[in-house]
């Protein structure tokens, strides 16, 4: 292993033998160690802790196994629990009683190493600079990854305290610099747009175009031709992705007809615009998203099984607002500032009422639902009225009275396709017969009106 240059590495000595003890002190010192030594385990644990804190702490803590109060396999399993401001460093356990039994476990408990006494100086040396070289690395690698966090204003883009929606922003700094494909699924209003975009912005390919295409929002007739152009017409969304990210949201819409030429042009970033003799090459990511599972499109055979497979290599899951719950007054109170900003006005103040109804409310619309009634919040404040359950009772409303043509065309369409879905009992080719459409118009519909089938059966 390489070692990290021009850095002076620490070492926790842990041993209640003071003659092994001050030995090892010497041997570490006249190689060029930092020394740090402890009698006891619990003495090494307030010493990490005061070293932690202050900034500092050992690369490697090499520690005896047998001590009185607290073996050294204790003190491993003991700081696995204890909240250190830095990360844990590895460990080497030592030990004249030391058998493959004791090695073993001490494996298992996650030690970095197991030595022998008596033990050759030069072998204990080679080992305790391999596991400080991985701890400094450990280091420069969290490091990096802070300054990255902080760069990337994720905790603002996506924001939430929550478990999972840290484990998501977690998975986005996993993922944006390398180039395998990424499924996002989440329902309607979780911000799958703003993961995709920031797996592009974080990542090497943040210099190229991002470009981000609904393909329910495609007509069957002009997929083949928007996606990868004509010759002497329009340029092909791939041609335009080149160098960059491609965003396929509403995956599953994609018409079965042209799922073929889709996977052969994702995974040979080749395809042959209509009208031409030699195929294009591209390079680009693709990051597609569903609200649906697409497992069921493919049993339903809407979907093919070698494009699902292609682009689940790594499938992130998106919460919906109602799993989430503790992040509602955070997002609340974000938008809220937003708005009233927006608005030139002081933050409409939350009362206990107002966070009874944030916190009963369901949320089906997920944030984007919630960004809605923080700023109809602030806009009844403006006129020195209001409340949150007032603001969420508007937007119900605001479905049942729409206030033009298309929308009220919107909230018909939407209440006669869901009435036709629950008459047949979820059946999807039926229920678009009896509409008079066909099972893709059907499918485009349900995703641009937010209709969800699982809703719809639990009314």
């Amino acid at each position: 292993m390489t070692d990290i240059p021009n850095q002076q590495q620490r070492v926790l000595i842990v041993d209640d033998d003071r003659e092994m003890r001050e030995s090892l002190i010497h041997l570490l010192q006249r190689a060029g160690w930092q020394v740090d030594a402890a009698r006891r385990g619990q003495d090494a644990i307030e010493l990490l802790g005061k070293l932690s804190a202050g900034g500092s702490g050992p690369d490697v803590i090499l520690s005896d196994v047998r001590m009185p109060g607290m073996s050294g396999l204790e003190l491993l399993e003991k700081l696995k629990c204890e909240k250190l401001t830095l990360p844990e460093p590895p460990i080497v356990l030592i030990s004249a009683h030391g058998d493959i039994p004791m090695a073993v476990k001490a494996m298992q408990f996650g030690a970095y190493s197991f030595i022998e006494k008596p033990f050759e100086p030069t072998r204990l040396l080679r080992v305790l600079k391999n596991a400080a070289n991985l701890h400094q690395k450990n280091l420069l690698n969290e490091r990096l990854r802070a300054r990255l966090f902080d760069l990337s204003g994720l905790d603002r883009i996506l924001l939430g305290k929550s478990e999972v929606i840290t484990s998501l922003r977690e998975s986005i700094l996993d993922l944006c610099d390398v180039d395998a494909p990424v499924m996002l699924l989440g329902e309607t209003g979780t911000g799958k747009d703003l993961v995709a975009r920031a797996l592009h912005d974080l990542g090497p390919r943040a210099g190229g175009p991002f470009v981000a295409v609904n393909c329910a929002t495609i007509p069957l007739e002009r997929f083949e031709a928007s996606m990868f152009g004509t010759v002497g017409g329009a340029r092909g969304i791939f041609v335009n992705a080149d160098g960059g990210t491609l965003f396929l949201d509403e995956v599953g819409t994609a018409p079965i007809e042209l799922q073929a030429k889709l996977l052969r042009a994702i995974e040979t970033q080749e395809f042959t615009m209509l009208g031409a003799d030699a195929p294009t090459r591209v390079n680009i990511r693709v990051v597609s998203a569903s609200n649906e599972r697409l497992e069921h499109a493919v049993e339903e055979g809407r979907f093919r099984q070698d494009l699902f497979f292609r682009l689940n290599n790594v499938v992130l899951s998106q919460p919906p607002l109602r799993e989430r719950r503790e992040d509602i007054l955070l997002l609340y109170s974000h938008f809220s500032s937003q708005q009233a900003e927006l608005y030139e006005i002081l933050v409409p103040e939350t009362n206990a009422e107002d966070i009874a109804a944030l916190m009963s409310h369901d949320w089906p619309g997920n944030v984007r639902e919630l960004r809605h009634v923080a700023e109809r919040r602030v806009l009844a404040a403006r006129r020195g009225r209001g409340s949150v359950a007032e603001a969420i009772q508007r937007e119900g409303e605001a479905d049942e009275v729409p206030e033009t043509l298309r929308e009220a065309v919107a909230a018909f369409e939407k209440q006669l396709i869901g009435q036709a879905i629950k008459a047949h009992e979820g059946r999807m080719d039926v229920a678009a017969e009896a509409l008079g459409i066909g099972r893709r118009t059907l499918n485009e519909k349900i995703v641009k009106l937010g209709l969800r089938k699982e809703e719809l059966f639990r009314e």
